[in-house]
């Protein structure tokens, strides 16, 4: 199975289809719901989306690293970073999709 990601066009295209606006509308649907997402992790917000997941801003600490080539120990400052927690709902949809997936692929054989 080829993977393809999905992108901002594919996502307006799929609302433009869906939902009946127009494809600039939709474009600028998706980029305004983005730019709100966005907004919220910025100020230190976790975006809980039901039924799909939650986008958590985590602050890590300064640590020591190293380097994997040369074996230095190099600094790491203490950074914000996104992460994302995906729902039950969501999980059992991707188990469930990877279960048919390989019950089709043995049937085949």
């Amino acid at each position: 199975m080829e993977k393809t990601a999905t992108t901002r066009s594919t996502l307006s295209e799929a609302v433009y289809r869906n939902v009946g606006l127009s494809r600039n509308e939709s474009a600028a649907l998706v980029d305004s719901v983005f730019n709100e997402i966005s907004k919220s992790l910025i100020d230190g917000k976790d975006v809980k989306i039901s039924s799909f997941g939650t986008f958590i801003v985590r602050n890590k600490k300064e640590r020591i690293g190293r380097n994997p080539k040369t074996g230095e120990e190099v600094a790491i400052t203490a950074r914000q970073v996104v992460t994302f927690r995906s729902s039950n709902v969501l999980k059992s949809e991707v188990a469930d999709l990877t279960k048919n997936n390989n019950s089709n692929i043995q049937e085949s054989r």
